[in-house]
């Protein structure tokens, strides 16, 4: 699994890597360029997630209908322009354009995709742990090389670093990550997005990532902020304060990843994290000390880690395996709307109403989503069969059809020839499945 999976991994945590390197300094650079302002500052910050949401659903449907490898690289490839347009941005509005087109390679959906595809499903939960470990890692990263390397090179070097590792991302795809193989499904699988809009499920799923998204992005937008501004940080000293902050998100990811995918916690895990956000953001903004400020900061990352290596997954376990483009598509939308909205909203209001006061509007907020998150079940546990095409008959599989309280669905992967059924071991048994097809 490892040797297919690294692969695609490395690619996602790098053109993740490309927009965290930037995280840490860019509301102080933006702010900087000619025209600015705090309102065209969160615009910056947030503004490549519009377009990330406007092309999450087009790709995602897109890698569904004609294949994922192509529009990988088509994303890769407009994300390598937006850099270069950052990096010989002179002004605000360049910037801003350099930031929309790197969004418009909304490619996150597809890769996840990709991997559902490439891994047997009882193995998804380590691949897509595998995924978040390494996005985790690129993020912790960028925390560091961001703050200092935009220092001492300009925050230009950033742009220009981005846009490389995006084309080495093309070489990585095309030499080492093999074809998905070809799936034929049961059932009609045109995609409609009605019934995943509507589905309960997905639809806390998509307020979840929203939610974190948009408090993620403003946290990334105050903090450079204040501790510059306010505590009077020099921006070379800001990995000290992602440093710790990091490393207390790394290690929350183990135990969190665990009770979700080994314990069959997911909502559980989902609420202590919403409850460490409303902590940190009630320390951020009361706090008058620099301490304070940290500890709420560190606080942050400890929830946002835990949340992040199960979400995917998580979303993933309420769609059928046609539909995983278009709901990953969906609910990364979501979550880039609430990129976008954090920081514009966070630009607008943050001299308007002051910190304090969009703070206490956060943990309010908190609470109402911890709320809505205690109403979502955690997802039944089923088990795979794997079958031989040869071991039974076509004639018979459509009884597999008239299962439908035993089997939550089935589909035939013509490149490998085999029956793959995803069933309920508490109603039925593999020997039972076996028997009604052979």
């Amino acid at each position: 699994m490892f040797k297919t999976i690294a692969p695609l991994s490395s690619i996602i945590a790098l053109r993740f890597f490309g927009l965290f390197i930037v995280l840490p300094v860019i509301s102080v650079y933006a702010l900087s360029l000619p025209g600015s302002n705090s309102t065209l500052v969160g615009i910056v910050i947030g503004g490549y997630a519009l377009t990330q949401m406007i092309f999450q659903i087009p790709f995602g449907i897109m890698s569904d209908k004609l294949g994922r490898k192509g529009t990988i690289i088509l994303g890769l490839l407009l994300f390598a322009i937006g850099s270069i347009v950052c990096a010989v941005s002179n002004d605000i509005l360049l910037l801003l354009l350099g930031r929309f087109l790197q969004g418009a390679g909304a490619i996150g959906a597809v890769v996840t995709a990709m991997i559902s595809d490439l891994v047997q499903e009882e193995k998804r939960p380590k691949a897509m742990a595998l995924m978040g470990g390494m996005i985790a890692g690129s993020f912790a990263l960028a925390m560091i090389i961001g703050p200092t390397m935009g220092a001492a090179l300009g925050i230009h070097s950033l742009f220009w670093l981005t846009a490389a590792l995006a084309l080495i991302s093309i070489f990585v795809l095309i030499k080492l990550v093999p074809n998905p193989p070809k799936i034929q499904h049961s059932y009609d699988t045109k995609t409609n997005l009605i019934p995943i809009l509507l589905n309960s499920n997905l639809i806390k799923m998509n307020i979840t990532n929203f939610l974190q998204k948009g408090f993620m992005t403003f946290a990334f937008m105050i903090i450079p902020i204040v501790l510059t501004k306010t505590y009077g940080w020099e921006l070379a000293d800001l990995y000290k304060v992602y440093l710790p902050s990091m490393i207390a998100g790394v290690l929350a990811m183990a135990p969190a990843a665990i009770l979700a995918e080994k314990k069959g916690k997911f909502k559980e895990v989902l609420i202590v994290g919403i409850i460490f956000f409303a902590i940190s953001y009630y320390m951020i903004g009361s706090t008058t000390s620099t301490l304070g400020f940290i500890s709420g900061v560190v606080i942050f990352f400890i929830g946002f880690n835990m949340h992040e290596p199960i979400m995917q997954s998580l979303a993933t376990k309420y769609a059928k395996v046609h539909q995983r483009g278009a709901v990953l598509g969906t609910f990364n939308s979501f979550g880039y709307l609430g990129t976008f909205i954090g920081g514009v909203v966070g630009g607008i209001y943050l001299d308007k109403v002051g910190l304090d006061q969009i703070a206490n509007v956060i943990v309010i907020i908190s609470i109402l989503w911890a709320l809505l998150i205690v109403t979502l079940p955690n997802p039944t546990k089923m088990k795979i069969a794997y079958i031989s095409c040869n071991d039974a008959s076509s004639d018979n599989l459509d009884r597999l059809n008239y299962s439908t309280s035993n089997i939550d669905e089935w589909y035939i992967n013509e490149t490998e020839n085999l029956i793959i059924v995803k069933y309920n071991e508490n109603l039925t048994s593999e020997d039972n499945i076996k028997e009604l097809i052979k």
